[in-house]
């Protein structure tokens, strides 16, 4: 009888935990490891401290790990990746502008600025 009891508390924890597990996740955009660890590191680049906070808090309340995301625009320029939709200052915004007027892509441009431009 014990062993019944036993069964059936295990059976109900494993049924609690996978259930808790599905519920944390729930709303949460999957992206592999690789692309999680790119949307934490690329908030270093925000221009201040509260922005690359918020930066963080923001990657680790829209995303999951689980599989890789092909939808999730990722890239690279000048050695740095980053992935998502990034959040501008209005200083990098503005350095966007100039970096298109002078020929270089959106992308691009939006790269070099969010990462490369002198931070407060």
């Amino acid at each position: 009888m014990k062993w019944i009891i036993s069964a059936v508390v295990l059976a109900a924890t494993a049924t609690f935990a996978t259930g808790g597990a599905a519920h944390a996740s729930a709303g949460k955009e999957p992206v592999s490891r690789e692309q999680y660890r790119t949307l934490i590191n690329q908030c270093r680049y925000a221009e201040t401290k509260a922005a690359r906070q918020d930066c963080r808090a923001e990657a680790r309340k829209t995303y999951t790990i689980g599989a890789w995301n092909p939808t999730l625009n990722c890239r690279t320029y000048s050695s740095v990746t980053v992935c998502g939709k990034l959040h501008l200052s209005d200083r990098q915004r503005a350095c966007v502008r100039d970096f298109i007027q002078r020929g270089l892509t959106y992308d691009r441009s939006e790269v070099e600025c969010y990462a490369f431009l002198k931070h407060n």
